[in-house]
């Protein structure tokens, strides 16, 4: 009874402090949330209210700029102001020496020709901008002609004959309010925002006046804080329901209830999660065809050994199946597969427990070895190389070979990366001496192998004097792989986009149809009989859709990458005649 009753108080108690704890959890994060989006609103929205006064100061600035052009003097005010007038624009004044003798529109603002100087509202902050050389604003103050403004004065100062500065006077345009920045209160209130826009009295105080704000009162707002002139604005917004949100809270705890019930549950499940995480992240790490690590596990494991041990020698070895492709080509998938076990299963068997092993994909794999130098592992390396390595087909044992390329650490790479990029020189220097051999790096090594590889491609292919093409050779899929700027240009292709678009990426497209059969059967008749494919003469499609006399003299090849395929040869036929016609008649 004891257990009975101890056992649901417990589970009772927890659901409530999980309950708890998760209400407030979700409360203060949906605070967070609505304050980080407030505080974006009021970033975005203060910075356009900030332009949208600045864009009205801007007109002082143009009338400041045509008085010391003119040297004090502006001849057709009226017009000029009427161009530069907005909608949010109550008037613009001209104040030579401080008084009000402009203004556009006259109409209405006969009032506003006052003494700006001598004032008692506005002489003392007039006199501070023009003694700080500051522009200032004033307001918001009511209008004669209804609403409210805000008077922005820019001092102007002009220089006398001694070249000595003095002040001219004030450029002032009184700004509508809240028509200066509707557009961003407008939107702020559609997005459900209180909100308040205030501004120091001056530029020597640090208390805040309200310029505007919306009906209700803000509670906690986020703010955003620029500077015009000297003076300091301040915009702030708040959500119309406050900070909480009160409908999620409720329904929380209106099945907190169920939570208790159901905490055991949660619990188990959790565990059974957390159990399958620790399964997902060693399966995210392990390869899953031969059971060590794949390239994500080995990168992340290698980085932390090499970091956690900056003193210590590696040596990181890269190695592959040679044409393993062939092997995957006659014997299927599964029996390569097999061979990439059995070269894992005899990594695991050779090298000590401590070695890092890894499948980079398809059949190259990578290991890391710590606390080895060369001279430790050059004649391992070797043995493993050399040693037979089979996989069963069908009951029989089938030999495959390996190439092996080996780097040092720190001798070589100040890291990882650039361990493994020479370690991944030495393989291809191996590739390129032909295979089945072991290789450690050494300076120079990854240069020499890429201008090599580089060279092979460039110079072969492109500068090869002759119109050359390289397409599947399959009797069903006869795809094109590549073509070198001599067939573009003797074929009249601008590039291999268009080849591959016009002819549908095909070599019997580039034949003319009517012979398309008979010089695929002349081509496949020769293959079958042993022949590699002797000299063809057809007429070759151009991309004009003209046909020119072509010879093609083709040879099949086996590629790692894509299986069977044909290097094609073309030449001009009546060119061939031209220059050879002794030949030909012959």
């Amino acid at each position: 009874m004891k257990k009975k009753t101890l056992v649901p108080l417990i589970v009772f108690l927890l659901g409530i402090c999980l309950a708890s704890l998760v209400v407030y959890k979700t409360d203060t994060h949906e605070k967070e949330q609505s304050r980080t989006t407030a505080q974006l609103n009021v970033t975005t929205y203060g910075e356009r209210i900030k332009n949208e006064i600045t864009n009205g100061i801007e007109i002082t600035d143009v009338l400041k700029q045509l008085l010391i052009s003119e040297n004090g003097e502006i001849n057709q005010f009226d017009t000029i102001a009427e161009n530069i007038m907005s909608d949010s624009v109550e008037s613009v004044q001209l104040a030579p020496a401080g008084i009000v003798t402009d203004i556009y529109p006259a109409e209405g603002n006969e009032t506003g020709k006052i003494d700006l100087i001598h004032d008692k509202d506005r002489g003392e902050i007039s006199i501070y901008a023009r003694d700080h050389h500051t522009i200032v604003t004033q307001g918001p103050f009511e209008l004669k002609q209804g609403g409210y403004g805000i008077a922005v004065r820019n001092p102007v100062y002009l220089k006398d004959e001694n070249g000595q500065e003095y002040f001219w006077g004030f450029t002032i345009v009184i700004l509508r309010v809240p028509d200066i920045f509707s557009d961003a209160t407008s939107a702020l209130s559609k997005f459900g925002y209180e909100y308040s826009l205030s501004k120091t009295d001056n530029p020597w105080s640090d208390h805040y006046k309200v310029v505007y704000q919306s009906d209700r009162q803000l509670t906690n707002p986020v703010s955003y804080d620029f500077t015009i002139g000297e003076e300091n604005w301040k915009f702030e917004v708040t959500p119309e329901n406050g900070w909480e949100n009160n409908t999620l809270i409720a329904v929380i705890s209106v099945f907190f209830i169920a939570i208790t019930l159901l905490l055991a549950v949660l619990t188990r499940v959790w565990l059974v999660s957390k159990e399958n995480k620790n399964k997902f992240q060693i399966l995210a790490h392990t390869d899953s065809l031969t059971g060590i690590y794949n390239r994500y596990g080995f990168d992340e494991l290698a980085e932390q050994m090499i970091t956690k041990n900056p003193e210590a020698k590696f040596v990181a070895v890269l190695l592959d199946i040679d044409d393993f492709k062939f092997v995957n080509d006659i014997y299927g998938h599964v029996y390569g597969d097999n061979a990439l076990k059995s070269l894992a299963d005899s990594m695991k068997a050779f090298f000590p427990s401590g070695a890092l092993l890894g499948r980079n994909g398809g059949d190259e794999f990578v290991i890391l070895l710590k606390d080895y130098s060369y001279d430790d592992v050059k004649e391992k390396l070797q043995q493993f190389t050399m040693a037979p390595k089979t996989f069963s087909y069908k009951g029989k044992e089938h030999q495959f070979y390996i190439s092996l390329g080996y780097a040092e650490y720190p001798t070589f790479a100040s890291n990882r990366s650039q361990l493994m990029r020479c370690a991944d020189a030495a393989l291809y220097e191996i590739k390129l001496h032909g295979k089945n051999g072991c290789m450690a790096y050494k300076e120079g090594l990854e240069l020499r192998v890429r201008k090599q590889l580089g060279f092979a491609f460039k110079d072969i292919s492109e500068n090869l004097p002759g119109a050359f093409i390289i397409y599947r050779a399959d009797k069903e899929d006869d795809e094109l792989f590549y073509a070198n700027q001599e067939f573009l240009h003797m074929a009249g292709y601008k590039d291999m986009d268009e080849l591959f678009r016009l002819t549908k990426k095909s070599f019997r497209n580039l034949i003319r149809e009517d012979e398309q059969k008979k010089i695929e059967a002349s081509i496949w008749e020769q293959i079958d009989n042993g022949n590699e494919n002797d000299y063809i003469h057809f007429h070759l499609r151009r991309a004009d859709e003209s046909y020119l006399s072509v010879l093609d003299h083709g040879r099949i090849v086996e590629s790692q990458q894509y299986g069977k395929v044909f290097y094609v040869l073309f030449m001009d036929w009546e060119d061939m005649n031209n220059h050879y016609s002794e030949k030909f008649s012959g």
